[in-house]
């Protein structure tokens, strides 16, 4: 099932599942338990980020050759830094560049498959790993690369934490659905030219090992969003770099969940 929430021409926020050509069945209960139609078929007048996250975890250095052009090794165990809920970004909202301490812009894009927790996760194995997973959607980790390397003390959640950066959409897709996570062709779309474009089985840590290793002695509830890290391709690797300006419009493109975009907008 295709999932999604958004505003219909009533100007009402509802959550339902997408019946294309901008229809939507309007559905009532709980997001990861029943779910009910609530009345007939309604116009999709603007997508909204798909779901209100409780949680953002993230994951670094997942893709092998990613790895290789940062210059960083293989890592041996994953990567974790977080995003703030209030970076979360809607389908077609403005990235906003920092107007503070980022005097030459230096904001890049990261194309991420984002894995959706449907209950409660505690201490589990990477083989009951997937039961877990009420399904995925497509997220955009925009990184402020001067922050992220000058400005955070070491850490990495300021330069990738300013509100916009978090895009997600544009619908959750269910796990059953969607099928085996690390078949995916994966993409980043920069002004009509791609910039990345891989596949998720080149991840180190595939999406089970990564909800086990998260969930060891921390309880991943109902709403966490996890991450799963970016491929090659990424503006900081190339020469000369490519930074996000106002005026661009930046794509994520995941096989089987869709396109999220959004505008890139000045301070």
């Amino acid at each position: 099932m295709r999932l999604i929430r958004f505003v219909d021409s009533l100007g009402q926020t509802n959550f339902g599942q997408d019946l294309g050509n901008g229809r939507a069945q309007p559905l009532v209960g709980d997001l990861f338990g029943n779910q009910e139609p609530a009345g007939g078929d309604v116009t999709v007048a603007r997508l909204l980020a798909p779901l209100l996250p409780v949680n953002i975890f993230c994951i670094g250095l997942n893709y092998r050759e990613h790895a290789v052009e940062s210059g960083q090794a293989i890592p041996n165990q994953p990567v974790v830094f977080m995003k703030p809920t209030s970076s979360v970004n809607d389908p077609g909202g403005a990235i906003r560049i920092p107007a503070v301490g980022n005097p030459e812009g230096e904001v890049d894009y990261e194309c991420e498959l984002a894995v959706i927790i449907g209950r409660r996760a505690r201490n589990v194995s990477e083989g009951d790993a997937l039961s877990y997973v009420f399904g995925y959607t497509a997220a955009n980790d925009v990184s402020a690369r001067r922050w992220q390397r000058d400005g955070g003390g070491g850490q990495w959640i300021r330069g990738k934490g300013f509100d916009t950066f978090c895009p997600l959409g544009p619908a959750i897709v269910t796990a059953d659905e969607l099928g085996d996570p690390q078949k995916l062709a994966i993409k980043t779309i920069l002004n009509g030219q791609s910039m990345q474009n891989h596949t998720t089985g080149d991840m180190i840590f595939n999406v089970a090992r990564l909800v086990s290793f998260l969930s060891q002695d921390t309880t991943l509830l109902p709403g966490t969003v996890i991450l799963t890290g970016t491929p090659q391709g990424v503006g900081f690797a190339r020469k000369p770099p490519v930074w996000l300006k106002a005026g661009d419009t930046v794509t994520i493109e995941i096989e089987r969940i869709g396109q999220l975009s959004n505008p890139v907008q000045a301070p």
